[in-house]
């Protein structure tokens, strides 16, 4: 019988006790897990609104509103599986790349337990550590939910380590495969019309939100499946491929997006894609309104847990 079950507020209120993820208790010890849910509070690669480092904490809050079993399916993962929120991943805030070291050791040992992890951060620069533990055995795919394709080079005058470089830095780290990689929901103006010519050389997939609506959802949703095969892949939500108007919370808005219900279908059917670990950053409670992005957030990250372990 599974040790680790969320508590349910049908017996004690959801505004009471210590918040965490989904109300599920706090256990550190890896090798009792099957899956761990972990906060990374750290926005040191942000270039304009910050505030991502304060994502785990609202997300958590928020989450208590999440009770245990999918709407759809009338699963709950907690029934299958031994799942818990193992705390936050340490950071440095003041030295960027004291934080990467550090992220990449405590996914090291995530992977060493062989627990799945799913990650709140943050901001997307958090995605190159992950993965650099998660492929320490060779590149994995990618799946992306996204307004910007967080593969430009570098930033002022040359600085490459930035939330808008992860996935070029991965590509160029052999973490991931990018024939075995897509992007979904792209929008936006650009810096320069080519901002996107270097991705697609290396063979990413890249479906803007102008091609998602031309050609449809089912359309879309085979050309990730047919992409990503059976690969060990990671799953990035970017909250910020949500429109604004849901997610206000954010560090670099982008208005034209998916709503909620358009998100949670395409994590839905994306369930038997073989997800060795998730993400969902770029939450900014500072910028938040009401915390209708860290309800988001923490909607679509039981989304991606129900989806990575088939319960939905």
């Amino acid at each position: 019988m599974n040790k680790n079950k969320p508590i349910s507020s049908m017996t004690t209120p959801r505004f009471a006790d210590v918040a965490t993820f989904f109300r599920l208790p706090i256990n550190k010890n890896l090798k009792d897990l099957d899956y761990c849910i972990s906060g990374v509070p750290w926005d040191g690669g942000t270039t304009n609104r910050p505030g991502a480092r304060h994502g785990p904490r609202e997300v958590r809050n928020s989450s208590s509103l999440i009770r245990l079993y999918h709407p759809v399916s009338l699963k709950s993962p907690y029934d299958n599986f031994d799942i818990a929120d193992i705390g936050d991943c340490p950071v440095n805030p003041v030295d960027l790349q004291d934080s990467l070291a550090k992220i990449k050791e405590f996914y090291g040992n995530v992977v060493t337990s062989k627990t799945i992890p799913l990650s709140i951060g943050g901001d997307h620069l958090i995605s190159l550590p992950i993965l650099r533990a998660l492929a320490k055995d060779g590149p994995v795919g990618l799946f992306q939910f996204d307004s910007h394709s967080d593969t430009w080079d570098s930033y002022f005058g040359g600085y490459k380590y930035t939330h808008g470089t992860p996935f070029r830095r991965a590509i160029e780290e052999n973490l991931i495969n990018p024939k075995k990689y897509v992007m979904l929901g792209i929008r936006g103006s650009l810096y320069d019309p080519d901002d996107m010519k270097w991705a697609k050389e290396q063979g990413v997939t890249i479906i803007t939100i102008d091609e998602y609506y031309k050609i449809g959802f089912e359309k879309s949703m085979k050309i990730v499946k047919d992409v990503l095969g059976d690969s060990p892949s990671y799953l990035t939500f970017d909250i910020d491929g949500i429109d604004p108007t849901h997610a206000p919370g954010t560090g670099t808005p982008e208005v034209g997006g998916f709503n909620v219900r358009e998100a949670q279908l395409i994590i839905r059917e994306l369930n038997q894609v073989n997800f060795i670990g998730a993400d969902v950053v770029e939450v900014s409670p500072p910028f938040d309104v009401n915390n209708m992005t860290s309800l988001v957030g923490a909607t679509i990250a039981f989304e991606i847990l129900c989806t990575m372990t088939r319960t939905n």
